[in-house]
């Protein structure tokens, strides 16, 4: 991870968000906002707690991502969490984000004991039907969970991936 890729990834993220993608923030956001977040997440991956997957354009520039974090309660080490899963608004709907979720689901089969694949999302988005085309089942949903905005509950949903 170099300091130029780290920054790459911090712009990303900062533009996913602002352009109203539910990956942990509401707009406005800036780079800033997001280190302290971005840097959990490589703690994570130093510490091989966590995995991470880029998409990247035609240039090489990263334009999505997810993370996979496995489990470490000892009764749930059979499943992975995915998080942060991103793709920049200028290459959605082009199919990316499927292959994106599609290398998730591989290298979650790719570890051992790993059975299944849990994510948590942001009601009233559409992405229910996102990550239900890709094989995703909705298992819970806590009804105005998240706040989003003043006024603005959403609910957050569990959707879950059988690897078998």
């Amino acid at each position: 991870m170099t300091p130029a890729f780290r920054d790459e990834l911090l712009a990303l993220w900062s533009d996913v968000s602002n352009a109203g993608g539910s990956v942990g923030f509401v707009p406005p956001v800036t780079v800033e906002d997001i280190r302290p977040e971005l840097i959990s997440h490589l703690r994570a991956m130093a510490e091989g707690r966590a995995r991470l997957l880029v998409a990247l354009d035609d240039e090489g520039r990263a334009v999505g991502t997810v993370f996979l974090f496995q489990n470490t309660h000892r009764l749930m080490r059979h499943w992975v969490w995915l998080y942060t899963v991103m793709l920049h608004p200028s290459v959605q709907g082009r199919g990316a984000g499927r292959e994106l979720m599609a290398a998730a689901e591989e290298a979650a089969r790719s570890l051992d004991g790993v059975e299944g694949i849990r994510l948590t999302l942001r009601g009233g988005e559409g992405l229910e039907r996102f990550y239900g085309s890709c094989g995703y089942k909705e298992v819970g949903r806590v009804p105005g969970a998240i706040k989003a905005g003043e006024g603005d509950f959403r609910d957050d949903v569990t959707m879950w991936l059988s690897l078998h």
